[in-house]
C-alpha cells in the first residue's frame, strides 16, 4: 500500500507491504452552520447556570482576557458577543482587552486588526501583556509552593473573562480553560516554574490527562486565586472553524469542552511498533524541528522499547530556537543532559528548557531519524538525531536497524491526537 504523510505544503509518500495506522476521528469534526449563533446558544446556556450578563450587573471594571498571535482562535465570533453582553449587563462597564501572550513577543497592531477585526481593535481598550514589563501583581502561593504574579489589570478588576481554545497540549493535557491566566497573563518566574523539570518529568503531565497532572493542578489553581469568572472556548477543525462552544464557570466549561475533544481524539494502541513513522501535520505546524517536538511525543506513546521514530517535517524556518538548538548541541549525550535538566531547581528553570527536556526523554529510549531539508542536515546531526532527505531512506535505514520483520507503525499526524496504550495509560 502507498502511504501518504504530511510535510510542508506537499507530503511525503511510501510504499509498504504492512503497517498499522493510527488516525483519530478529528476529521469527523464538523464545522457548525454558523459560528456566531454556536457561540451565542453556548453563552445563554452556560456552565453553573449564571449569565456573563448576570455578573456584569453592578461591576465597574472588567478584564477580558483575549489570545495572542500565536493561537488559531477564532475570536472575531467570541470576543463581540461577550463585549455586548457585558455591557448590556452593565452599560457603564469599564472594560480592557488584555492580550495573553504569556513569555510570547507582543501581538502587533496588524496581528490585532486580523484577530478581532478592525472594529474592536480601533475602539476598544487594549493592552498586551508583557510578561517583564507590564506592571505585575503577586497573588500568594500556589499548590507546587511557586509564587502566582500576574497582571495588575487582573487584580483591580472586579470581574474577568476570557476567550480560548481547546486542544490536546503535550504537558498540560488540554489547551484553554485555565490557560489564559497561567501562562497566559503571568510573570516570566511564574510561567518557567510552571514549566520546571519536576512537573515536566512527571508521569501524569501528558497529552490529554489532567487529573494529577501537576501543570494542570497550578493552572488551574492559578485561574481560582486570580478570580477567573467566566470563559467561552471553542473546539475547531482542520480549517480552523468553530466545531462546538462551551461558556460559563471555567473549571465546569473547560473540562466539558476536554471531553468531548477526548472522544474525537483519543486513540488506543493494543500493539506498539518498532517503527513509527508520524510527522506534524505540515505546514504551518511543522515550520521549525521545535514545534516537531509534539509530534514526536505521539510517536512516543505508539513505540515499542527501543524503537526507530522517524518524523517528517519540512522545517522551513529552521530549528526555532538557538537555546533549544545548543542544549542538545552541547551535551555528551542526552542522558547527561536529562541528568542536568533534572537537577535543576523550579526557580533556575530556563527558557525552552521543557521542549528539549521532553526530547531528551525520548531520545534516551528510541532513535530518531528527521526526515527534513538538505540545507538543515548539520544542525540535525549536531542536535543527535539521524538525518534523512525522504521518508524512502529514512525507512530503509530503519529497517537496517530493526530488521525485516519489524512491527511498523504509522501516525499520519501526531498533533491533535491522544494516544493511549493497552494499558489504557499514556506511557
Amino acid at each position: 500500500m502507498e502511504i501518504k504523510i504530511p510535510y510542508g505544503t506537499a507530503g511525503q509518500s511510501l510504499n509498504i507491504e504492512e503497517c498499522q495506522i493510527i488516525e483519530s476521528d478529528i476529521q469527523e469534526l464538523k464545522a457548525c452552520a454558523d459560528g456566531h449563533e454556536a457561540v451565542k446558544a453556548a453563552m445563554a446556556d452556560p456552565y453553573g447556570g449564571v449569565t456573563l450578563k448576570e455578573m456584569a450587573a453592578g461591576k465597574k471594571r472588567a478584564v477580558l482576557i483575549v489570545s495572542d498571535h500565536t493561537r488559531p482562535v477564532p475570536s472575531r465570533y467570541i470576543v463581540p458577543h461577550m463585549l455586548s453582553e457585558l455591557r448590556e449587563g452593565n452599560p457603564d462597564m469599564e472594560i480592557t482587552l488584555l492580550v495573553a501572550t504569556g513569555c510570547h513577543r507582543g501581538t502587533t497592531a496588524d496581528e490585532l486588526k486580523e484577530k478581532l477585526g478592525e472594529d474592536i481593535a480601533a475602539n476598544e481598550k487594549i493592552v498586551v501583556h508583557d510578561c517583564a514589563a507590564s506592571p505585575l501583581s503577586d497573588l500568594g502561593e500556589l499548590p507546587s509552593g511557586a509564587r502566582l504574579v500576574v497582571n495588575s489589570l487582573v487584580k483591580e478588576a472586579d470581574l474577568v473573562a476570557a476567550e480560548g481554545f481547546i486542544e490536546p497540549h503535550f504537558f498540560a493535557g488540554f489547551s484553554g480553560g485555565r490557560k489564559s491566566i497561567l501562562p497566559g497573563v503571568c510573570s516570566r518566574t511564574t510561567v518557567l516554574g510552571n514549566h520546571c523539570s519536576e512537573f515536566i518529568d512527571h508521569d501524569l503531565a501528558r497529552m490529554g490527562i489532567l487529573e494529577g497532572n501537576p501543570i494542570n493542578r497550578d493552572m488551574e489553581a492559578a485561574a481560582r486565586m486570580a478570580g477567573l469568572d467566566y470563559i467561552v472556548n471553542v473546539v475547531i477543525n482542520e480549517e480552523k472553524q468553530i466545531v462546538a462552544a462551551f461558556a460559563g464557570e471555567p473549571l465546569k466549561a473547560h473540562r466539558a469542552g476536554c471531553g468531548y475533544l477526548a472522544g474525537y481524539c483519543t486513540v488506543r494502541v493494543d500493539r506498539p511498533g518498532d517503527i513509527v513513522i508520524t510527522s506534524n501535520g505540515g505546514a504551518p505546524l511543522d515550520q521549525n524541528v521545535y514545534q516537531a517536538v509534539k509530534g514526536i511525543t505521539a510517536a512516543d506513546l505508539a513505540a515499542a522499547k527501543g524503537a526507530v521514530i522517524i518524523m517528517c517535517a519540512e522545517c522551513a524556518d529552521g530549528i526555532g530556537g538557538d537555546a533549544f538548538y545548543q542544549a542538545l548541541r552541547g551535551c555528551e549525550n542526552v542522558s547527561a543532559l536529562l541528568d542536568e535538566i533534572r537537577q535543576t531547581p523550579m526557580e533556575k528553570t530556563v527558557p525552552d528548557q521543557w521542549q528539549y527536556q521532553i526530547l531528551a526523554r525520548i531520545m534516551e529510549k528510541h532513535r530518531i531519524i528527521f526526515v527534513t531539508e538538505q540545507k538543515l542536515r548539520s544542525e540535525i546531526t549536531d542536535m543527535k538525531f539521524e538525518y534523512a532527505d525522504t521518508l524512502e531512506h529514512a525507512f530503509a535505514r530503519a529497517k537496517e536497524i530493526k530488521g525485516k520483520d519489524a512491527a511498523v507503525t504509522v501516525i499520519p499526524n501526531g498533533v491533535s491526537i491522544v494516544i493511549e496504550n493497552g494499558s489504557g495509560g499514556r506511557k
